[in-house]
């Protein structure tokens, strides 16, 4: 008899799990509290609960060629990097290709999963779903937890004194559809995330002014190399990789600063990051947008007036219309308990980035948490094969809390 096992969400970790299940003779049921599939890609002109959100103008950072599954190739005619729809028709192409659509309950929410009785001896899961007010109660043999992170947006106001007192608009960058509001206005994006960068340049175009506020910095990259090739293909080598791991921490930090700064010195753009290993946001166009005045970098923020910021070096942004925060998200699960997942802020330990270690048994798996230095989707194929082949009967070394194969990835 075939194990039973539950995937919640259907986007493009969960889509891979239903086909890896099916490739390990395991039985899947995709839980999708959407109408679609797609997740995080699907682009809605308003915000859904429970599921990530992307701006209208969203444009992959990975290309085609090194973002796809690695037995379902790109169509010829996409382009090398793709607008949010075309990611979305991909997604179509392999569920339709592979036909997963049929194991899929959509409209359906996972409420709860919670160990069964004997989990110790069976490790089961007792999961719990509803749809359309009605809730239904499954056994299934393992869990897949493909559902994402980009769904509770962290913003932290409480750190920024007089926040309260300001009368403009306050969104977080979850909320960002379009630049349509903020035609003629003053701008704040706070962040440097690759999301920030992308409203802020977006912005500058017809905004009157804006202002970009980072703490730490960032290195900022081109989607294309010298040479003219996808960056990802350049910097994603497994020559290059395996030099930085073995060289010293400042060595390569000095040579991870010659490489990232190739393009322009991010100095003096008030970009250079305190970090030097930090990994790159990927922007074509913010280096000529603060040349050109229409984007102005700033340093952390020290407090707000009512219609204005004052930063750390004393300058002051007045007559402000708007602030978004591009500060992140906070990496929950509403339908497990402590016990499952131990979360401390927005740290999950989990084995490899997969497994919870202190669950008794490897029969849950989680997809998709993790920051990678390239794309996501081969990614969490690769995580997906793992996971159900460990359901299928592959043995987990024994693990310790204490060692360092932990590995504890901060999603903030």
């Amino acid at each position: 008899m075939s194990k039973r096992v539950a995937i919640v969400g259907a986007g493009c970790s969960g889509l891979t799990a239903i086909k890896c299940c099916l490739e390990e003779g395991l039985e899947p049921t995709c839980f999708e509290r959407s109408n679609d599939i797609g997740g995080l890609w699907r682009f809605t002109n308003n915000t859904e609960e429970g599921r990530g959100s992307i701006y209208k103008s969203v444009v992959t950072n990975t290309s085609k060629e090194m973002m796809c599954f690695s037995d379902f190739p790109m169509p010829e005619e996409f382009p090398t990097y793709l607008h949010h729809s075309k990611v979305l028709e991909y997604l179509y192409l392999y569920a339709e290709h592979f036909s997963l659509l049929k194991y899929i309950h959509f409209q359906t929410e996972v409420c709860s999963v919670r160990k069964h009785p004997d989990f110790n001896s069976s490790g089961q899961w007792d999961v719990t779903t509803q749809k359309q007010g009605e809730k239904t109660e499954a056994i299934f043999d393992a869990v897949i937890v493909s559902n994402g992170h980009f769904t509770d947006p962290c913003l932290p106001l409480e750190s920024f004194p007089g926040i309260y007192d300001f009368k403009g608009g306050i969104i977080h960058s979850r909320t960002y559809k379009t630049p349509d509001n903020y035609h003629g206005k003053t701008v704040l994006v706070v962040g440097i995330g690759n999301s920030a960068a992308d409203i802020a340049v977006e912005l500058s175009h017809t905004a009157k002014q804006v202002f970009l506020s980072t703490r730490e910095g960032s290195w900022v990259i081109s989607r294309i190399s010298r040479n003219g090739f996808p960056v990802d293909m350049v910097l994603s080598r497994r020559w290059t990789l395996w030099v930085i791991h073995l060289l010293p921490r400042k060595l390569a930090a000095m040579i991870n600063e010659k490489l990232m700064s190739q393009w322009f010195n991010h100095a003096n753009y008030g970009l250079e990051p305190k970090n030097r290993m930090k990994i790159p946001i990927i922007n074509d166009y913010i280096p000529s947008q603060i040349l050109q005045g229409a984007i102005q970098v700033k340093p952390n923020i020290k407090e707000f007036t009512e219609t204005s910021v004052i930063f750390e070096d004393g300058t002051e942004a007045e007559k402000l219309d708007a602030v978004i925060f591009a500060t992140g998200y906070h990496t929950t699960f509403p339908f497990l308990d402590d016990f499952t997942l131990k979360m401390d802020e927005s740290n999950a330990p989990l084995y490899k980035n997969v497994f919870p270690v202190h669950v008794e048994k490897p029969t849950i798996a989680f997809l998709g948490l993790i920051q990678p230095l390239g794309p996501i989707m081969p990614t969490v194929e690769l995580q997906a094969r793992w996971a159900t082949r460990v359901f299928k009967g592959l043995e987990l070394p024994k693990i310790c809390p204490c060692k360092h194969i932990i590995l504890t990835m901060s999603m903030s």
